[in-house]
């Protein structure tokens, strides 16, 4: 008998990257690699990777670049049915900054963006047939105020339909306050079942980054499993009154964009088959630390022999 495939469906926008083929500041690189970036997107791609189906609403520019981004992400197995090419929108861009030690800073072109033009009529309780989780960010929340609509009308469906909720704050202070981040999360967090965050950006949320003031806020807002992020440091999950933390991987880091994007997918790739707390997050480090060890936002994003490799220290044959 043959088991239900696990589905997928996360909302947000997509960019063109622009990676420099050099390190150091942006205004002394001259040559570019063209590449496809977007967290949500970053993550419709991971799990697809993993075996997971995976759907992606999104907008995007009725232009070449609109068109490369579809392609690659029809390409990587997404359900892209869900993702129109808008006219007079062009699809939005960003560059990238690698400093010598792989972490680097990101650039965004987004004004007159496509995804702008999605409207909260364009969610439909069709779209979420047979999913397992929804997948959301804080970037979609901070590039327009009616996306916060948009929000809470899919946690609407997906509560009605008993769906997962899985939420990654993803602050990016370029967009928004921490002040607005903050309020639109609170709104938020009281319907969302994994909390994926970084240990910075807990601190940022709660004003505190002890366990004792994370463990009462995951009470205070019922959230069932909270997954602290902290890199090279490795991860922790507070679930059923209980910690559990496993050490990351060692790895030599070329490029950090998009590990945090990798260990969510990981991580509820783990959920959705019953990984024991340790298990997940031992998955979910080991996804992350292969997205490091490549340039680019999902270039690194691995498949799931890749990863268990990886995490069993097997030895895979090449050729």
């Amino acid at each position: 008998m043959m088991t239900k495939p696990f589905n997928v469906l996360t909302i947000g926008d997509a960019l063109i990257t622009m990676n420099p083929t050099t390190k150091g500041p942006l205004r002394y690189v001259t040559n570019f690699e063209r590449k496809v970036g977007g967290a949500e997107l970053n993550f419709a791609i991971g799990v697809a990777r993993l075996g997971i189906t995976s759907k992606w609403i999104s907008r995007l520019g009725n232009d070449d670049f609109g068109k490369v981004i579809y392609n690659f992400a029809r390409g990587e197995g997404v359900d892209v049915s869900n993702v129109e090419l808008m006219e007079g929108y062009p699809t939005s861009l960003n560059f990238k900054e690698i400093k010598e030690d792989g972490s680097g800073s990101t650039y965004y072109y987004r004004y007159h963006s496509p995804i702008s033009t999605l409207e909260l009529e364009d969610i439909t309780d069709e779209m979420f047939q047979d999913v397992d989780v929804v997948h959301l960010t804080g970037v979609f929340l901070s590039l327009d105020k009616k996306n916060r609509h948009i929000v809470k009308r899919i946690i609407e469906i997906a509560k009605k339909r008993d769906i997962i909720i899985s939420f990654d704050p993803n602050i990016r202070l370029k967009l928004w306050t921490i002040e607005e981040a903050r309020k639109v999360f609170y709104e938020i967090f009281p319907y969302v079942d994994i909390l994926l965050t970084g240990l910075e950006e807990i601190e940022l949320i709660i004003g505190e980054d002890t366990e004792e003031a994370m463990m009462k806020f995951a009470h205070d807002y019922s959230i069932k499993d909270l997954v602290i992020k902290d890199g090279g440091n490795g991860a922790r999950l507070y679930r059923n009154g209980v910690w559990t933390k496993e050490e990351a991987f060692s790895v030599e880091v070329v490029d950090t964009v998009g590990a945090g994007d990798g260990f969510d997918t990981g991580y509820i790739y783990g959920y959705l088959h019953g990984y024991t707390p340790s298990e997940l997050l031992t998955f979910a480090n080991g996804v992350g630390a292969l997205v490091t060890t490549v340039s680019g936002d999902n270039e690194g994003l691995p498949y799931l022999d890749e990863v268990n490799a990886f995490v069993h220290n097997e030895y895979v044959i090449d050729r």
